[in-house]
C-alpha cells in the first residue's frame, strides 16, 4: 500500500492527547529503524518526525516523493539541511508550542534548587529533619523575587522563560544579538549583556539556544568560573551546549548552587557521563530530567494539532507550508 505521510511518532501519541491527524491521508506510523521506513518513505509525499531523535540521514530522502519534512516541535537538527535544500524538500516546524511547558519547568526548577526543596526531601527521609531545616534558615535561602535572572538566548522560548521569571519578581538580563521581539524585551526592562557580563550578574542563568557550531560548548569551565557562587544554572535547551564534565566538576567543588538538566550530549546518558557520577552534596544540587522540560499535555495537544494541520495544508489545499525553516 502506498502511504500519503510516514510519521515516526506512534499514534498512541496523538491519541493521548486528543488529537486525530487528517483521516483524509493514508499514514503510515513507524519507528527510525524499521527496514520498511526507507521504502515507504520513498513513495510518501510527507514525513512527521518528533524533535527528539536519531539524525535522520539524507539517503532516506533521496529518490523519495517527499515535499514536506513536518516537525511536531522547533528543533529541526535531526535533518540534513543541506540535503534537504539540494532536493527541494520543504521542512516545517513548531516554533513556540512548548514555551509555556520550558518557561514552568524553568521557574519550578530554580525554585527547587534555589530552596532546596528536593534535597529537604531526602534529608528528612533520612532521619534529618531538625538538623537540616536549622541548615536551611542558617543558610539564608533565597526566593526568586528580586534575583537576577539570565536568560541565553532571547528567541521564542527564551522570551516566554524571561517572561516567567519576571512574573516571579526577577530582573531580567540577556545575551541575544537580536532578540526575536525588541518590543516584549523593552516591556519587561530586560538589560542587554554580553555574556562575560550576565554570567558574574546573574543568581539564575538559564539556556535557550539552539545547537549550532556557535553555541557548542558555549558554557565550559571559563564560563562556569564566572557565575556568583551560589547561582543556579538551568539547561533545557541542546545536549553539548554545557560542557558536562565541567559542570559536574564545578557542583562537586560546591562553587555552583544548583543545576537543572533536561538536555544531555548524548540521549539517553550513558553510565560514564560525569553528571551521573557526582557524589555527596553536589548531587543533592543537581537536578536531572529526562528531555520533558517541553513535554506537558497541553502543549503536545498544540504542537499536534498544528503540526498535522500543516501536513494537510500542504497535501490536501496544495498550499505552502506554515513555519517553513528551509
Amino acid at each position: 500500500m502506498k502511504y500519503d505521510v510516514v510519521c515516526l511518532r506512534p499514534e498512541a501519541d496523538f491519541a493521548r492527547v486528543g488529537v486525530a491527524p487528517p483521516s483524509s491521508l493514508a499514514i503510515a506510523y513507524r519507528a527510525p529503524g524499521d527496514p520498511e521506513l526507507n521504502p515507504l518513505v520513498a513513495a510518501a509525499r510527507a514525513l512527521v518526525i518528533p524533535a527528539v531523535g536519531p539524525k535522520l540521514p539524507s539517503t532516506l530522502f533521496e529518490m523519495s516523493d517527499i515535499k514536506l519534512v513536518q516537525v511536531t516541535g522547533a528543533g529541526v537538527d535531526r535533518l540534513d539541511e543541506p540535503a534537504l535544500r539540494r532536493l527541494g524538500i520543504a521542512v516545517a516546524n513548531v516554533p513556540g508550542g512548548s514555551n509555556r511547558a520550558v518557561a514552568e519547568y524553568a521557574v519550578t526548577s530554580a525554585s527547587l534548587l534555589l530552596r532546596r526543596f528536593a534535597w529537604s526531601n531526602q534529608e528528612i527521609r533520612a532521619g534529618n529533619y531538625a538538623g537540616f531545616r536549622a541548615r536551611m534558615v542558617a543558610d539564608n535561602l533565597a526566593g526568586l523575587d528580586g534575583l537576577t535572572v539570565g536568560v541565553i538566548g532571547l528567541g521564542t522560548v527564551g522570551l516566554a522563560v524571561a517572561h516567567a521569571f519576571h512574573d516571579a519578581g526577577c530582573h531580567i538580563v540577556y545575551f541575544d544579538p537580536a532578540p526575536r521581539d525588541p518590543v516584549a524585551v523593552a516591556a519587561i526592562g530586560a538589560q542587554s549583556m554580553t555574556l562575560d557580563q550576565l554570567l558574574p550578574a546573574s543568581d539564575v542563568v538559564t539556556l535557550h539556544v539552539p545547537l549550532l557550531p556557535a553555541t557548542r560548548g558555549l558554557i565550559g569551565a571559563r564560563e562556569l568560573s564566572m557565575m556568583k557562587a551560589g547561582a543556579v544554572l538551568i539547561q533545557a535547551s541542546r545536549g553539548g551546549i554545557v560542557d558536562e564534565a565541567a559542570l559536574a566538576a564545578h557542583l562537586q567543588a560546591g562553587k555552583l548552587g544548583g543545576a537543572a538538566v533536561d538536555v544531555f550530549s548524548s540521549e539517553p546518558p550513558d553510565a560514564a557521563n560525569p553528571l551521573l557520577t557526582v557524589t555527596g552534596e553536589a548531587a543533592h544540587k543537581l537536578l536531572l530530567t529526562p528531555h520533558i522540560a517541553g513535554v506537558t499535555r497541553q502543549a503536545s495537544a498544540l504542537l499536534f494539532k498544528t503540526a498535522w494541520d500543516n501536513v494537510e495544508r500542504v497535501l490536501i489545499r496544495d498550499e505552502p507550508p506554515l513555519n517553513r525553516v528551509y
